[in-house]
């Protein structure tokens, strides 16, 4: 039970590592296409008013709470989506941490097969959601920035499962 905490830790660690590297690439992105927020007020939403105008993890939230009947302000959106967009690349370094073992992958393929999992998977249930469109709406530049994204959240996440292993 105590390596199971062990893998679990250091899934938590790899999944924000890897959340990290990738909301940087995004915040870059974002500032090379004119963006002029700082990166503290782009990564904790602070210019999202709405629900309408929120990314895709606050949305999310947003039908996981009235799922349970609670029923989230406006002024909820940009912490909704902080807080279901990191427990998401943290849950994606759990399983990755976990699952390696059974796999017998190495730690960093890993990661990156957790990252392009995740990527597969939004695009599979979001659409069933009403968050995203069907795959097949989006042109091949749109997939490919939010596949490098997750293949770099991967690359983090993977190189410090490397780095964690055993530990």
């Amino acid at each position: 039970m105590a390596h199971l905490a062990s893998r679990i830790g250091t899934g938590v660690v790899a999944g924000a590592i890897g959340t990290a590297a990738m909301d940087l690439l995004w915040f870059k992105r974002q500032r090379n296409e004119g963006g002029t927020a700082s990166f503290v007020d782009w990564e904790f939403g602070s210019g999202i008013d709405s629900f309408d105008e929120a990314p895709a993890p606050a949305k999310v939230g947003q039908i996981a709470a009235r799922a349970v009947n609670v029923e989230l302000s406006n002024s909820a959106a940009g912490l909704t989506n902080n807080v279901v967009h990191w427990s998401t690349g943290v849950t994606w370094g759990v399983v990755a941490a976990v699952l390696r073992p059974a796999s017998r992958v190495g730690a960093f393929a890993a990661g990156i097969g957790a990252a392009v999992a995740a990527w597969t998977t939004s695009y599979a249930v979001l659409p069933q959601l009403g968050v995203y469109k069907p795959i097949t709406e989006y042109d091949k530049v749109t997939l490919w920035k939010d596949l490098s994204a997750h293949l770099v959240f991967g690359s983090a996440m993977g190189c410090t499962l490397v780095l964690l292993r055993d530990r």
